[in-house]
């Protein structure tokens, strides 16, 4: 089962590190369209709420547009006013139904937006709410011939389904009344002090998991009757643990793999994958939880795995393993049943911590040459698919994929979510699993090394990386605020506060040339010794 269970572990950790980043769903922000004189608002969310014959209906959202007038941020401040449709419905000509002291709606098309809002100001409407074609919500800027433009209105867009919604009321010849506002975002949301605790926590419990789950050999090591015996179970012990040494090739190859299951994600995302990807994390989830829980009660309790029973496909197994693998599937299939419910994230956090702690249990990092190759390439994989990738591609590749563009619905799950509580947009904090592997990885070195070398907490290294990948965090979420909530590449902030880190405290200590070369043949007699 160990071999299996090492393959698995390894497929895993090839398709988590392609999400390697950190974002918050977005509740304003500056898009790309031109600006000029009367057209240079920043783009916001709004919130639509409607009443229909005076019942108090579903609330929606929409988006305000580069111009126009700007909407109060708290609700008892917001616009209630009578819903109006355009006649013509796209807005474009002067309308035939009074829009005088109402709210104009029209559709998209056949002419600009700008052009709309003005005829919609001219008609008295005291605002504009455009319904888009698509699902999404479009941007609204200024055509190039709009050198300036007096729209006083508020003017914004709103989803076809939220259109169709207001649709079926009005088309009924019911009253249908609107109100609009845009709440603001709190600068600092308490949810990114979470997503800093489980990523710090994960990476630290990784690295001391041997520590915390070794058994107690007391009696045993002093027990001169049986010295031989004590010896051959635990060699027996150590052959049955199974690690995957990564080198220079394989690190390489790694990232190269995380980048073309990327792309392939981009160009080929849909309901299915997702489904695959829902699955195949599923599996890893699962060994990785059996993994943490079998350990954490075989540490405390020995004789509860000397029971075993013999199955026809799995072969010999104990009774403990067997019940807890019924346990972490069904944990795993209630996690799927449930996954679009207000709380599948914390299912989705519990089985991608266990995966992770385990991924850092089997993979390990030699040695700082390794460490450097590795970290290096994730550092510019990381840089290239957030910032440069829409060079290219026109969008920045790793977050259309986090956002499950083209899925049907369905989100990646590689990623350690928490909700946005005190925001009134909802939404969450995000960070990928391969912001807390690569950096995690060095940690657990850091800890093998200062083990091997007997240094203490302070004269070691891995006190310091884990203070330097708390701090990396840190400056994470600074420049996601900074940058008004768009995706972050965290490994431009991490690897710096963790290799670059060790690296200086080698140089300063005089080790740099042991940590690069620990693990040849020189360290591994001294280790031995």
């Amino acid at each position: 089962m160990a071999s299996s269970s090492s393959s698995l572990i390894f497929f895993s950790f090839l398709f988590l590190i392609c999400l390697s980043f950190a974002a918050a769903d977005d509740a304003s922000h500056d898009g790309d369209s031109p600006k000029s004189p009367g057209c240079d608002n920043a783009y916001n969310l709004v919130k639509v709420m409607n009443w229909v014959d005076g019942v108090e209906g579903d609330t929606f959202a929409g988006i305000t547009a580069r111009f126009g007038g700007v909407l109060p941020s708290a609700a008892k401040d917001g616009l209630r006013l009578p819903a109006v449709y355009s006649n013509p419905l796209t807005g474009c000509s002067t309308s035939s139904s009074k829009l005088s002291g109402a709210i104009a709606i029209s559709m998209r098309g056949d002419c600009e937006f700008t052009v709309k809002a003005k005829v919609a100001q001219s008609g008295g409407a005291k605002a504009l709410l455009v319904i888009n074609s698509e699902e999404e919500l479009a941007e609204m800027g200024c055509g190039k011939e709009n050198a300036t433009l007096n729209i006083s209105i508020p003017v914004m867009l709103v989803s076809k389904s939220g259109g169709d919604y207001l649709n079926k009321s009005m088309v009924a010849g019911k009253k249908v009344e609107i109100m609009l506002y845009a709440p603001n975002r709190p600068v600092v949301d308490y949810s990114v002090i979470f997503i800093w605790l489980m990523a710090v926590g994960t990476v630290t419990c990784a690295s001391l998991w041997s520590e915390f789950t070794a058994p107690e050999e007391t009696d045993e090591r002093y027990n001169e009757l049986t010295p031989k015996e004590t010896s051959s179970a635990s060699e027996l012990k150590n052959d049955e643990k199974e690690y995957l040494d990564i080198n220079a090739m394989s690190a390489v190859f790694f990232v190269l793999t995380a980048s073309t299951f990327l792309v392939l994600l981009y160009f080929f995302m849909s309901s299915w994958f997702v489904w695959l990807l829902i699955i195949l994390f599923c599996l890893g989830g699962v060994e990785g939880m059996h993994n943490c829980i079998v350990t954490l009660i075989t540490r405390k309790c020995k004789s509860c795995a000397q029971k075993k029973v013999n199955l026809p496909v799995l072969g010999e197994i104990s009774v403990l393993s067997l019940v807890v693998l019924f346990c972490c599937l069904a944990f795993a299939i209630f996690w799927i049943v449930n996954r679009r419910s207000s709380y599948s994230w914390i299912g989705q956090d519990i089985l991608g911590i266990c995966l992770m702690i385990t991924v850092l249990q089997v993979a390990r990092l030699p040695n700082i040459k390794v460490a450097a190759v590795l970290l290096c390439c994730a550092f510019v994989y990381d840089i290239f698919w957030v910032f440069l990738s829409p060079i290219i591609f026109h969008q920045s590749v790793m977050i259309a994929v986090a956002r499950g563009d083209n899925s049907g619905g369905e989100s990646i799950p590689m990623l350690l979510r928490f909700p946005r509580f005190a925001d009134p947009w909802g939404g969450y904090d995000m960070i990928g699993f391969g912001d807390i592997l690569f950096p995690g990885l060095l940690l657990s070195f850091a800890r093998r090394y200062d083990k091997t070398n007997k240094k203490s907490l302070c004269s070691g290294y891995f006190l310091w990386l884990t203070v330097g990948y708390g701090l990396g965090l840190l400056l994470t979420y600074l420049g996601l605020y900074l940058m008004d909530g768009h995706g972050q590449p965290a490994l431009l902030y991490l690897v710096p506060c963790t290799l670059g880190v060790c690296v200086v405290l080698g140089l300063v200590r005089g080790e740099l040339k042991d940590l690069w070369s620990f693990g040849t043949d020189t360290s591994s007699t001294r280790e031995e010794a």
